[in-house]
């Protein structure tokens, strides 16, 4: 609250406390603000695609609480791979108490593990190369680096790890030339 109601007055601390030429900076800013902007965007309408996906399978196969178990599912896509293994543990519970050991219990399972797959390994991709501009590959590949180096947080913020990186490359000056000009 603090921060947006004194905004000004923040900026312009920081801001003086700033080097007077900055130009390279405001760019790689500018850039990562409108990446953010996008990341954020992408995140929410991943929540929505996966939550209804899932609630329209659920409710197919009958299961109940249905919603509920769709938000959780839909919810679980902001912690990678952690938040689907967390989202397992009530649709099991609730599948596994509603349908028994059966053969009902192991398809609702399987159209789970296939919603979280096509999340992962489609969605996640095509959906964030659109928003970040950035290649699915090239996102898939900053999933792996980042989590390898730094585990759960690496895979947590690889996307945007990946845009800072882009906007460095796509701000940074080519030649002296495009140097001297912006200044």
């Amino acid at each position: 609250f603090f921060m947006l109601k004194d905004r000004e007055r923040l900026v312009g601390f920081i801001l003086s406390m700033m080097p007077e030429k900055r130009g390279l900076m405001s760019r790689i800013w500018k850039e990562m603000d409108g990446q953010i902007a996008n990341y954020v965007r992408g995140k929410v309408v991943e929540i929505i695609i996966v939550g209804t996906v899932t609630f329209i399978t659920f409710a197919w196969f009958g299961l109940p609480y249905s919603a509920l178990l769709a938000v959780i599912v839909g919810f679980s896509v902001l912690i990678p791979f952690i938040g689907a293994a967390v989202a397992t543990i009530p649709v099991a519970a609730v599948a596994g108490f509603h349908f028994g050991l059966t053969e009902e219990f192991a398809y609702v399972l399987v159209a789970y593990g296939v919603i979280q797959a096509l999340d992962g390994n489609v969605l996640v991709p095509v959906l964030f190369s659109e928003a970040v501009n950035l290649h699915p590959v090239s996102i898939i590949l900053a999933v792996l680096f980042f989590g390898g180096i730094w585990g759960f947080w690496g895979i947590f913020f690889a996307i945007p790890l990946a845009t800072l990186l882009k906007a460095l490359v796509t701000a940074w000056p080519r030649s002296l030339k495009s140097q001297i000009a912006s200044n």
